[in-house]
């Protein structure tokens, strides 16, 4: 069964530091794929979603999980279609999505990421929510290839255009766009299971999901399949609702904000009521949220 939780669990395993923590067996997790687009496949396993283009130039991964997935996601890739794993594209630093980064490379992948992505990872790290400290990645781990606004791949038929938007999950983020596919892989700019997660520590700000948002809607059209970090594909119209989900919510703790209202009165205020029981019954709970849409306005 996928595992969706990225959080405590998850972006632990990449913090040697706190191995008292509980670990996954990853010998029970299988890698899922399905096609979602011309030559564009989605794997599931655990951590992140994956985006796969695969055709006669090669396989482009998006994302690559964790370390111990590494053989069974490369199994999945070949079956696929992608007989070798060209180059894998990091969305962001975080362990669930660079996690098989030193395994890649070592069969010859090129890994490519926003410069901030291989700054993150070239240093300890802090997750403030998490309390946790994550050490540097070994060397052989690091985006070997990086970009400051965008980079495009012209391989398999496809034309894959890799854009930084503003700082949202992180100051690395990523979203991916297969355009003959037209597929959309949005990195930890969305979820389709839960509220946005602001790593504030990693430079993210919540109204960048908001940007991010409005930057692949206008790539988008009614045909095109998006692929959220976690949860399952979702379309233009999903999109939207999460973009003007977020937009509302921002909106409402501006007001009180401009009223005077301290943090505690706002999150007593319940103004994520009308989307709970959708996005905010799994990691981020909605008063983790309010204190992250507090922070963004505060700071505007």
């Amino acid at each position: 069964m996928r595992t969706f939780f990225f959080a405590a669990s998850a972006l632990l395993l990449s913090a040697p530091s706190v191995s008292a923590q509980p670990k996954q067996d990853f010998s029970k997790v299988q890698i899922k794929a399905t096609k979602v687009g011309e030559g564009v496949f989605m794997l599931e396993g655990a951590g992140g979603n994956l985006a796969l283009s695969v055709g006669k130039d090669g396989g482009v991964l998006i994302d690559d999980q964790f370390a111990p997935l590494s053989p069974k996601i490369v199994a999945a890739a070949r079956k696929a279609g992608a007989a070798k794993v060209k180059f894998v594209v990091n969305t962001h630093w975080h362990g669930d999505h660079t996690g098989g980064n030193e395994n890649l490379g070592k069969t010859g992948s090129v890994v490519v990421a926003h410069e901030n992505v291989r700054k993150r990872m070239s240093s300890e790290q802090f997750i403030q929510m998490m309390n946790t400290t994550v050490p540097a990645a070994p060397a052989g781990a690091l985006p070997v290839v990086t970009f400051t606004s965008d980079v495009t791949f012209h391989l398999n038929g496809d034309t894959i255009h890799v854009l930084h938007v503003e700082p949202a999950h992180t100051d690395g983020d990523s979203i991916v766009h297969f355009t003959r596919a037209n597929v959309l892989h949005m990195g930890d700019t969305m979820m389709t299971v839960s509220y946005p997660f602001v790593d504030i520590g990693s430079g993210g700000r919540y109204s960048g999901f908001i940007a991010a948002a409005d930057r692949a809607l206008a790539l988008a059209n009614d045909a095109t399949v998006i692929i959220p970090g976690h949860g399952p594909v979702t379309n233009r119209a999903g999109l939207q609702a999460w973009r003007d989900m977020l937009v509302t919510i921002r909106a409402a703790v501006a007001k009180l904000v401009a009223q005077g209202k301290t943090l505690e009165q706002i999150q007593a205020a319940k103004l994520t009521a009308a989307w709970d029981a959708e996005w905010g019954q799994k990691f981020i709970k909605p008063d983790v949220l309010i204190n992250a849409v507090y922070a963004d306005v505060r700071s505007k």
